[in-house]
């Protein structure tokens, strides 16, 4: 418990960091104008599900790190690190080769041209840091994979102290620079990026615990194998996280018609149920570093008492986080806004967000825990099952149809998500009790 925590809590340090870096873009750009506020949001939500899906093929690296590291095969880590990194750059470079469509994308969309413009120009900046961000998290989730999680939660808030003054400077013209409202927070995400692909490099070629390792002293090429079966664990990874993006998003495209209240609701509890999130999210992280390595060292049983662990916490800390929830629904809810139709409509949507957090926590460890067994694809299958398919199935039917119930709106939708976690949380912890017991019979059988 010792460990997983020690390894959790820088994470949990960088998460909400990373969180917070999209709030100050939003909460800076509507200062500015509310036409830049709104061009930030439609653009971010089109580049964030690109970047979430190379964060998704990195992600893949950390199991296979902590897995060489615990077996000490450490003359292999390097060569792991460098066939992760070819992989997410050949996919941040076909992002590259996109750039061209994007106008002709947002051009189908029906917007005002003022609008369509600052839209476009975030997006293609955004977009541009790509490549840096293939490198940022592949060399994060190599020293990560190498249980070194401090320096992610350090470089990330520094990342977060470069964010906000870019963001200031080239949105309001100081100094010198050009005044470019909105689009100056897609310069400021770039360049944050790509100052953070930077700090980390230094950090992995500098810092004394990872010189044994030589990560850099030579250069692998490509590796078909390899690359494949990086490509094995990391595609569903990055396709579930996608689906859990994307999800949420057509939700509330979904809600438009009710007004931009109930919109607003939505998005409120959805805001502060991600923040709640990265509390159980770290400890997934830690959890399937934990197993990698334990793994590595063949030993099932240690694997298995990280798992239990992490669920442990997990729990605990949804009661916590849930009971917060409930109490102080209201004033939650009026951080957000003083309009009080608003703030009715999103405290209802809280306490169901309670409910929310229990099976939110043991999803996303269990999740964690198949990526530490490298068991991805099950957890791509049932999040798409439970999700979209049953999840966002009985929203459907409670919030835009009256054949069970009245017409619920959000509510409905966010008894649909309790639904699709559930439904998650029990199969993806029965998938982990099965490689439980397969590895139990042959350690080896997932290295």
């Amino acid at each position: 418990m010792k460990i997983l925590l020690t390894l959790a809590w820088p994470l949990l340090i960088a998460q909400v960091t990373q969180t917070l870096m999209g709030v100050s873009d939003t909460i800076m750009a509507g200062r500015y104008s509310y036409t830049d506020m709104a061009a930030v949001a439609i653009g971010f939500s089109i580049t964030m599900p690109i970047l979430m899906f190379i964060q998704g093929i990195s992600l893949g690296l950390s199991p296979i790190i902590s897995r060489l590291q615990g077996s000490k095969r450490h003359g292999d880590v390097a060569n792991a690190l460098h066939q992760c990194l070819w992989l997410s750059l050949i996919i941040s470079f076909l992002v590259l080769l996109a750039l061209p469509f994007v106008p002709w994308f947002f051009n189908q969309i029906e917007m005002a041209d003022d609008l369509r413009t600052i839209t476009i120009e975030y997006t293609h900046y955004v977009l541009l840091a790509a490549p840096g961000f293939a490198i940022y998290q592949s060399l994060r989730n190599c020293c990560e994979g190498l249980s070194s999680t401090r320096p992610t939660m350090v470089i990330m808030f520094a990342g977060l102290l470069v964010n906000i003054p870019a963001n200031y400077i080239l949105i309001n013209g100081l100094f010198g620079a050009p005044e470019l409202g909105g689009v100056g927070c897609g310069i400021a995400t770039m360049i944050v990026i790509y100052v953070m692909a930077i700090a980390t490099f230094v950090y992995v070629i500098t810092a004394e615990k990872l010189k044994g390792y030589k990560l850099f002293a030579s250069f692998h090429a490509p590796e078909t194998k390899k690359l494949y079966s990086q490509l094995k664990i990391g595609l569903p990874i990055a396709f579930t996280i996608v689906f859990e993006v994307t999800l949420f998003g057509v939700v509330a495209l979904l809600l438009a018609r009710f007004g931009a209240d109930v919109v607003a609701a939505h998005q409120i509890a959805l805001n502060f149920s991600s923040l709640m999130f990265m509390l159980p999210m770290s400890i997934g992280i830690a959890v399937a570093i934990r197993i990698g390595y334990a793994i590595g060292e063949e030993d099932a049983l240690k694997a298995k008492i990280a798992v239990y662990c992490g669920l442990f916490c997990s729990i605990i800390i949804a009661l916590f986080t849930a009971t917060l929830t409930v109490l102080f629904s209201e004033q939650i809810a009026s951080l957000y806004t003083e309009n009080s139709e608003v703030i009715n409509l999103a405290s209802a949507l809280l306490f169901l967000a309670a409910i929310f957090q229990f099976s939110d926590g043991i999803q996303v460890v269990s999740a964690n825990a198949l990526r530490g067994y490298k068991d991805t694809l099950a957890m791509f299958l049932i999040s798409f099952v439970s999700y979209w398919l049953i999840g966002l199935s009985v929203g459907l039917v409670l919030g835009l149809s009256d054949l069970l119930v009245p017409i619920m709106q959000a509510q409905g939708f966010w008894i649909g998500f309790i639904s699709g976690l559930s439904c998650a949380a029990v199969l993806m912890f029965w998938r982990v009790h099965i490689i439980q017991k397969r590895v139990a019979l042959d350690v080896n059988a997932y290295a």
